[in-house]
């Protein structure tokens, strides 16, 4: 195995109970040691994303037994490579990690990765901060876009769509002619996306929502919709589209039950489904997920760009959590490594 520098020991962000930030900690352990097949990163930055709070609170997809090291996903630079030619392929270049699989979650100084889905390269041009941010939310993005165009589908309903994500899907969807029939819950966050180009933008606490919601599904034919909330959204959702219509849950913000009304499920022959990225992306062909990579990357300094609100030192990660969950619409929140 080849080194580059590395100490014995490394600041790690620790999870000890599924209580929430207040249950984290900051710790000292030793780097652990590539094995065949895997990479040793250096971490540079890593977002706080929704699904990072879900995991705080044990309400995301897998709840393995604390202490557990949180971060979904990261960047950095691959400082060791254990045994294969595709770990050495690695060694040294700027590098996209996730959280999933092999070494967990990436609020680490440093953390092993399999090259088998674990790490992606970066564009040299791109810099490490949005590379920090350049899978979940990108690949999200482009994945609910070609869904949409593989359905047939010229319009789509978005909810929380004044997020970091929403803001991608709204950005692509335009650039491929789509429909966007935004759902936000402030007014300033109908001002920005108007300012951003969006025309359809719908404040769920404004009075006679549910009948706006309704006027702008039926005008613009919206047969799909991507909700991130939950809860009594995704029933008022599917009630205001037409019939044979569908509405994809991908995060549960409101931290509720999806309620559905079921007539709208038995006589107007609507659906609800689940979309979870990583599931989604394994039943993919090895191609098609390169050329998303490819294609992420290269959109990343325009329509899959992140806006940065601050970033904190690791050290600071309960402080940054605060930041974000007060305003998660003001920017992205990144954890600086080192």
């Amino acid at each position: 195995m080849k080194k580059i520098n590395i100490p014995d020991n490394m600041t790690v962000a620790v999870l000890n109970a599924y209580s929430g930030a207040d249950a984290l900690s900051i710790e000292q352990r030793p780097i652990p040691t590539p094995g065949r097949n895997e990479v040793l990163v250096k971490v540079a930055f890593a977002p706080i994303n929704p699904s990072d709070l879900a995991t705080l609170k044990g309400y995301y997809g897998f709840k393995n037994p604390t202490p557990i090291v949180p971060g979904g996903e990261g960047s950095g630079e691959v400082v060791a490579a254990g045994p294969g030619v595709m770990a050495n392929h690695f060694l040294g270049k700027k590098v996209a990690c996730t959280g999933w699989g092999v070494g967990g979650g990436v609020w680490s100084e440093y953390v092993v990765k399999s090259v088998k889905g674990g790490v992606l390269s970066l564009n040299k041009s791109l810099s490490l901060e949005q590379g920090a941010m350049s899978f979940i939310n990108p690949l999200t993005a482009s994945a609910f876009i070609d869904i949409a165009k593989k359905e047939g589908h010229d319009a789509i309903l978005l909810t929380a769509a004044a997020s970091s994500l929403g803001q991608m899907v709204n950005r692509l969807g335009r650039n491929e002619g789509i429909q966007i029939v935004n759902v936000v819950r402030r007014d300033a966050q109908v001002d920005l996306l108007k300012a951003q180009g969006a025309d359809i933008v719908l404040n769920s606490n404004e009075a006679g929502f549910e009948q706006q919601l309704h006027d702008a599904c039926h005008q613009t034919n919206t047969r799909l919709a991507y909700d991130a909330v939950a809860g009594e959204l995704t029933n008022q959702v599917l009630k205001a589209m037409p019939q044979n219509s569908k509405v994809i849950v991908y995060s549960s913000l409101s931290q509720q039950k999806v309620q559905l009304s079921p007539d709208q499920l038995i006589f107007e022959n609507k659906m609800v489904d689940g979309f979870w990225l990583g599931p989604w992306i394994s039943n993919q062909n090895l191609i098609k997920i390169m050329m998303l990579w490819k294609r992420a990357q290269k959109q990343i300094p325009n329509h899959l760009k992140s806006e940065i609100r601050k970033i904190y030192p690791i050290q600071e990660v309960k402080e940054a959590i605060h930041d974000y969950t007060s305003q998660m619409t003001g920017g992205k929140i990144l954890l600086r490594m080192s």
